[in-house]
């Protein structure tokens, strides 16, 4: 088929190899402009634009879809089907109707749970049990369109957003190439619209521990917050980013250091305690908890406080 491409992270990136290699053409890949990144804050591409050019294939990097220039291009491509993965812009309506096999959206949750822009850190948040991908055919709504095609997997108990995520873009990158293959033969299936729920976009304030949580809850949002923002506490006025934890045995005030000898980090919680695993100062190298605690002593009692806005 005539494939468009729209995408932009390594989730994305995986399904355009993938494409590529059950031998799809690409007259045009649609990806976000590049932008500052890293310490130096210098423009980088994003991972599709870096797939692309390993690939060959002729890439466009609109600031929106609503140009008419923009759509132009789309049209004179004359695309089979636009396939869709985490790309970030909204496709309008003029673009919606372009192909003839429509736009197929692939979507990193079991939707209609967990619409919008952060499915995957939501589900966790949220302590789901399973997760999956879903082929939507995309309407003006956001991820309201009906399903193609849905695969699960569960969620495992040290699951982050990191791994989480390269497990659904395999699944994803599968799940569109299996579609394509027998797209004239897939049933669209309207969603239900009484199990809807949306994943707001990650503010970096939720990424502050509260003690006041049960362990099992910071638990889940340190997993759900790596690698990006980073759950983050204050020890002695500096903020403490926290990569790694689990559930520990423990009681004390939340915040308390319960535990700060050979080599175990425990924080006590509303309910229960953690043990934080990998820890790192601000500017400095994410750390076992072991090799942290030999450069900065802590004497229990010592208290984590919540990061404050605007903290370094």
């Amino acid at each position: 088929m005539r494939v468009v491409f729209a995408g932009t992270p390594a989730f994305a990136a995986r399904a355009l190899e993938a494409l590529a290699a059950a031998g799809h053409s690409f007259p045009l890949v649609l990806t976000q402009p590049d932008r500052p990144a890293g310490r130096g804050m210098r423009l980088a591409s994003s991972a599709v634009a870096q797939a692309a050019e390993r690939l060959g294939l002729r890439l466009f990097k609109p600031a929106t879809l609503r140009d008419p220039a923009a759509i132009a291009a789309l049209r004179e491509a004359a695309p089979d089907v636009i396939v869709v993965a985490a790309y970030g812009l909204i496709l309008p309506r003029e673009v919606l109707d372009i192909p003839a096999s429509g736009c197929i959206n692939i979507h990193a949750s079991l939707l209609p749970r967990w619409r919008g822009a952060a499915p995957i850190q939501r589900a966790l948040l949220a302590g789901d049990a399973r997760t999956g991908i879903t082929l939507m055919r995309m309407d003006a709504g956001l991820d309201t369109g009906p399903i193609l095609a849905m695969r699960e997997v569960p969620i495992g108990g040290r699951d982050t957003a990191a791994s989480l995520t390269a497990s659904l873009s395999e699944l994803g990158a599968q799940a569109i190439v299996d579609a394509l293959a027998k797209i004239r033969s897939l049933r669209a299936v309207p969603q239900d619209e009484s199990r809807a729920t949306y994943a707001a976009k990650i503010a970096k304030s939720e990424a502050r521990i509260d003690w006041n949580r049960p362990a099992l809850d910071i638990d889940r949002a340190i997993r759900a917050f790596n690698p990006v923002p980073g759950a983050e506490s204050r020890l002695g006025g500096e903020t403490l980013k926290i990569w790694e934890a689990s559930p520990a045995a423990g009681t004390g005030r939340p915040g308390e250091v319960l535990d700060a000898e050979a080599g175990r980090f425990v924080v006590g919680c509303a309910h229960g305690a953690l043990e934080l695993r990998v820890v790192q100062r601000a500017g400095g190298k994410r750390l076992q908890a072991a090799d942290f605690l030999r450069g900065t002593p802590l004497a229990r009692g010592t208290i984590l406080e919540t990061a404050i806005p605007g903290a370094a």
